[in-house]
C-alpha cells in the first residue's frame, strides 16, 4: 500500500515534469516569449510570490535584462492596473538591487 504523501509528490512531480519538459520546450514560441506571457498573467492575477520567481529566472537566465524588466514595468502597469504595476516596480527594482549587490560582493570577497 502506497502512504497518501508519496502520492502527492508522485503526482506533483509528473504534473511537474509535464509542464516544463512539454509546454517548455515547445518550439513554436521561445522560452523568452513564454517567460513574457507567464509574466503578465502573474502580474494580472496578482500572485505577487510567483512573480519573483519570474522575474529572477529571467534575469538570470539572460532572458530579460535590466531595461526590458523595466519596460515590461511600464507596460503591465498600463493593462494590470497601478496598483500591481507598482508592486512589479518593487519587485523588479529590489530583485536588480539584489543581483548588483551580489555582484560587488563577488568582485570584493575581502568586503
Amino acid at each position: 500500500m502506497t502512504e497518501p504523501a508519496m502520492e502527492t509528490v508522485d503526482s506533483f512531480g509528473i504534473t511537474a515534469e509535464r509542464l516544463f519538459a512539454d509546454v517548455w520546450s515547445r518550439s513554436v514560441l521561445t522560452v523568452r516569449e513564454r517567460r513574457l506571457l507567464l509574466l503578465g498573467l502573474l502580474v494580472g492575477q496578482g500572485l505577487h510570490e510567483l512573480t519573483d520567481v519570474q522575474l529572477d529566472t529571467a534575469l538570470r537566465a539572460g532572458e530579460l535584462n535590466e531595461t526590458e524588466l523595466r519596460e515590461v514595468v511600464v507596460f503591465l502597469t498600463h493593462y494590470a492596473g497601478w496598483a500591481r504595476g507598482s508592486k512589479l516596480n518593487d519587485q523588479v527594482e529590489t530583485l536588480l538591487e539584489r543581483v548588483r549587490q551580489a555582484r560587488s560582493d563577488t568582485a570584493d570577497p575581502a568586503g
